[in-house]
């Protein structure tokens, strides 16, 4: 809870970015990730960058989960490069694969399940995000440090 009033409050940095890094905890979730995302050479052409620097720039930051929503075990890390920021899609897919490693504005994610979304595919993880018998259920729970591993 702490963590979200931090998020919700002004800060003097001004960024939820900054609030989410600075009550980070523990040591990072490694996610592998399999670059083969729909939208990968799109996201490249974009960006002016090529298909392995978008790879090389994701995978080479350290991720916070800001907060979680959306759906159970979605949540939105902060820590994306700059240059990789782009708007979501001007037409969202009616149905994104669970697993789905994606960016859109400041964030990166994984979709936990199947679902609709307007996110840029960047890649897939076999990774489970929800497991109702753990403690706590969301594995990227807010707080938790990521890191994404190419495979």
């Amino acid at each position: 809870m702490a963590l979200l009033r931090t998020m919700l409050e002004p800060s003097t940095s001004g960024s939820a970015t900054s609030a989410a890094l600075s009550t980070a905890t523990g040591s990072a979730t490694v996610v592998p990730v399999r670059y083969d995302g729909a939208d990968l050479a799109h996201v490249a052409e974009r960006c002016g960058l090529t298909m392995a620097d978008v790879v090389d720039m994701h995978a080479g930051v350290e991720y916070v989960s800001a907060f979680c929503g959306f759906m159970p075990g979605f949540a939105y890390l902060v820590g994306l490069d700059q240059r990789l920021q782009l708007p979501r899609r001007a037409t969202p897919r009616t149905a994104v694969p669970p697993g789905s490693v994606a960016i859109a504005s400041e964030f990166t994610a994984i979709y936990p399940g199947a679902s609709p979304g307007g996110w840029h595919l960047l890649g897939t993880t076999d990774i489970v995000l929800w497991n109702d018998a753990a403690d706590p259920p969301a594995l990227l729970a807010p707080g938790t440090r990521v890191r994404f591993e190419p495979t």
